[in-house]
């Protein structure tokens, strides 16, 4: 069985979902940059060893990401979830886990990556919004991509409604990702690409309320 570490700063709620999914993987751990992270002690009720990083207690995010990864490697994971990991990771620590890295995004990426995804979509005047799973690169938010939803933006919206639409198909997604992760499924077609076998297309996607296959 593969394995798996989960990455939070917050209440992990994609976290939940993740390890609530029982995708086919181990999770061996959850680790937080913040020691009051709601989600810790989820994951202990659940099990699951959890650790604490403090980004407070390092002068550098370089000094900061060499302690992320020791605590990462004393699990020896084959995947990293980020689930609300609100920390831009360097480069030095991006390439240590080649094509091993997986954030969700709330929107399609490669529109609005950043912040405040649902305000800007709501601005724009987009009639999808959505999230997205894609593989982490040193480029904020981009990296291929591995499986997307979509929700509509409905007159009137206001964007605590749209980004609880999204949370939704986040939870749906995050846990489809790391099911076809478990049974070997996911393939890379060169750099930026990714091939979900047997699904015909490259990546998937979803049309809220329709399941991903």
């Amino acid at each position: 069985m593969k394995s798996a570490v989960i990455l939070i700063s917050g209440r992990g709620s994609n976290m939940q979902a993740l390890v609530e999914a029982q995708p086919g993987l181990d999770f061996r751990a959850v680790i937080s940059n913040r020691p009051a992270a709601g989600g810790l002690p989820w994951a202990a009720s659940r099990g699951i060893e959890t650790r604490v990083v403090d980004h407070k207690a390092h002068p550098s995010r370089e000094s900061f990401d060499a302690a992320l990864a020791q605590a990462v490697d004393a699990f020896a994971p084959d995947y990293l979830f980020l689930a609300g990991f609100m920390r831009i990771l360097t480069e030095g620590f991006i390439h240590r886990y080649p094509r091993s890295i997986l954030n969700i995004h709330p929107s399609l990426l490669p529109s609005f990556p950043g912040l405040d995804t649902h305000r800007r979509a709501m601005e724009a005047g987009v009639k999808l919004h959505g999230a997205t799973v894609h593989f982490v690169t040193p480029a904020l938010d981009h990296g291929p991509i591995l499986v997307q939803a979509a929700v509509p933006v409905l007159e009137g919206d206001t964007e605590d409604a749209l980004a609880a639409r999204v949370l939704a198909q986040e939870h749906r997604i995050y846990p489809q990702a790391a099911r076809w992760l478990a049974a070997g499924r996911v393939e890379f077609r060169g750099a930026d690409v990714v091939q979900v076998r047997g699904s015909g297309v490259a990546g998937d996607w979803a049309i809220a309320p329709r399941d991903p296959p």
